[in-house]
């Protein structure tokens, strides 16, 4: 029989994702079927390290096991995986590294994933469902603040030696929560060894309300935090408002970061300016 020289499959069928935001966003969609194979750093969700083969960390990735499963689509991230993908272009692999760094930029991935695989409607509704949730935390900071309260100064930590501050779409979301990030310059900067505070006198020096800690899926310390020498005097330590919001929430540029990493944020800002107004941080 003569094969069909003009069908095709619409959309990739055989996906393996080199980080966890695109596993994630596949199956919020429905969409698992589709993928073969995903990072070994993958929590969210759960089922997926149950479900699929691990073939990746981050930096590095098992080229021989990601040829096995016959992919016909990998989806990476950044300049980070520039290498892999490299190697995997060089072997006939369709490659698509995503290298988003803003919230609107986390959207625009969203949208275009979900239209590779046949869903640009759903996934349209789902990100404008976030959109939604995101202007509501915008008011309810508003309206906290139309009470006389005052935004916290927070700085957020990615990683603890050297110090790392937060990356652009962490920070931009720490403004919707209701904070304001001390090291908004640094932010916009996409590398972390460009975000690296060699002093920290700095960080004393801006007097942090909140310290949060991310540190790259090592365990926050936050007595380590308040030992460091110097920082006794910092409002954060002061008053014991040093949290951990645990990276795969917040550190992947993904759909948790816009949901649960920002939410648990919103939550801990909001507390602070209740008990700011009420005096409790008076000197």
């Amino acid at each position: 029989m003569t094969p069909d020289l003009l069908s095709f499959t619409p959309g990739p069928q055989r996906i393996v994702c080199l980080t966890e935001e695109t596993t994630e966003w596949l199956y919020l969609l429905g969409q698992e079927h589709r993928i073969v194979g995903i990072s070994g750093y993958t929590v969210r969700p759960r089922r997926a390290r149950e479900e699929k083969p691990k073939v990746s960390a981050f930096l590095s990735a098992k080229t021989d096991k990601i040829m096995a499963l016959q992919p016909d689509c990998v989806l990476g991230f950044s300049d980070l995986q520039a290498g892999i993908a490299a190697d995997l272009v060089r072997l006939g692999v369709q490659v698509t590294i995503f290298n988003q760094r803003s919230i609107a930029e986390i959207f625009s991935m969203m949208f275009q994933l979900a239209a590779m695989v046949g869903e640009a409607t759903q996934g349209l509704q789902r990100i404008e469902a976030i959109q939604t949730d995101l202007r509501a935390m915008q008011g309810a900071v508003a309206a906290r603040l139309a009470a006389g309260a005052r935004r916290p100064k927070v700085f957020f930590e990615e990683w603890d030696t050297p110090h790392i501050s937060a990356i652009r779409w962490v920070s931009e979301l720490m403004g919707i929560a209701g904070g304001d990030d001390c090291f908004p310059e640094l932010a916009q900067q996409s590398l972390g060894k460009q975000r690296i505070i060699a002093d920290g006198t700095e960080i004393v020096r801006r007097q942090p309300d909140i310290i949060l800690g991310s540190w790259c899926g090592k365990k926050f310390r936050p007595e380590n935090v308040a030992a460091r020498s110097g920082w006794q005097d910092v409002p954060a330590v002061r008053h014991q408002q040093l949290f951990e919001i645990k990276s795969p929430d917040i550190l992947q540029p993904g759909p948790a970061a816009l949901t649960d990493g920002v939410a648990k944020m919103h939550q801990l800002f909001m507390r602070w300016m209740e008990a700011d107004l009420a005096g409790a941080f008076k000197a």
